[in-house]
């Protein structure tokens, strides 16, 4: 199982989950979606695309940027479709 926590509160928990690249990519129906809030903010990737981030709030906290997901993954990264990832100190373990 994987799960991921921030703030003292767990965001995201699964049995079934992506690894690409080291990070661990969560159906977006294992994610607590109460604590994302859409951001702005987007980055490309050369072969898995663009990437949109959430801000993460627990709490009143506000983890900006600290999810992301590819809405339209490029062909090589089809297995990210649907999942989101988490980094800036949220902990992610398995």
């Amino acid at each position: 199982m994987a799960r991921a926590m921030w703030n003292g509160a767990v965001i995201a928990e699964s049995n079934t989950y992506e690894v690409v690249e080291g990070n661990i990519y969560f159906p977006r129906e294992a994610v607590n979606r109460a604590v994302l809030k859409d951001s702005t903010t987007h980055t490309t990737c050369p072969w898995k695309g663009v990437a949109s981030y959430y801000d993460v709030e627990v709490d009143g906290k506000v983890n900006k940027d600290a999810a992301w997901y590819y809405p339209e993954p490029k062909d090589a990264a089809h297995n990210i479709r649907g999942h989101i990832a988490f980094w800036k100190g949220v902990q992610v373990e398995r």
